[in-house]
């Protein structure tokens, strides 16, 4: 991964929910801060994430999942990119998820979960903050 240029983000909202307000505010303050970013739609399997970031040359993914299947989908795309060598490539997430949750999402390799409530510049300052850490590094 190239140091230099923006940060690339795929925005995706795997499986069945049909709500995508959300992954599009969060995909446009992402883009307002200079990111660039490749929105997939709606209904993405976790192939078609893994995917697109790979294709895109993607820094991190961010999924939004309001469907109550956050462990089976986050766990999929998780495993998707270490077995396409892709594992450098980070995953946040977002959406309805309940805070039990959130440690053995964190112990799969999530990297961060932003539960409703949180502000687009928590998102952005997270990206930010984690993604230009680890380019400088690599």
């Amino acid at each position: 991964m190239g140091v230099t240029g923006p940060i690339r983000v795929v925005v995706a909202k795997p499986g069945l929910d049909g709500h995508d307000r959300g992954a599009k505010v969060i995909a446009r303050a992402l883009r307002d801060a200079g990111m660039e970013v490749i929105y997939t739609g709606l209904h993405q399997t976790p192939e078609q994430v893994v995917d697109t970031a790979i294709q895109e040359d993607a820094d991190v993914i961010g999924m939004s999942i309001l469907s109550g299947a956050h462990m089976t989908l986050f766990a999929k795309v998780l495993e998707l990119l270490k077995e396409r060598d892709a594992a450098d490539i980070k995953v946040f997430g977002g959406g309805i998820i309940p805070d039990g949750d959130i440690p053995q999402l964190k112990e799969l390799g999530v990297a961060e979960i932003f539960t409703p409530g949180a502000t687009t510049a928590s998102v952005v300052d997270w990206v930010n903050a984690n993604v230009r850490q680890e380019r400088a590094a690599s």
